[in-house]
């Protein structure tokens, strides 16, 4: 029987000054990759976690997400 989990992770894409994007793991302290675009980002963001969760798996440790994580955009007006 497979005991296979989907996870989910929130990915922050943040453009750099010279256009390369950093993009943050929330859920995963510490994970942080870059990227030439943001698809580029975007691959190097899974190759980072599935290596975070080796290494997490590896130490017995639990694993977390954010599948139980709500997002919301709130927008304010500074005057």
């Amino acid at each position: 029987m497979d005991n296979a989990k989907t996870l989910t992770f929130k990915l922050f894409l943040h453009k750099e000054p010279d256009g390369t994007y950093m993009v943050n793991v929330p859920a995963l302290p510490g994970c942080i990759t870059y990227g030439e675009n943001v698809d580029h980002a975007i691959s190097m963001a899974k190759e980072a976690i599935e290596l975070y969760i080796s290494e997490v798996k590896e130490n017995g440790q639990e694993i977390y997400d954010d599948s139980t994580t709500l997002e919301y955009s709130l927008n304010l007006t500074n005057s």
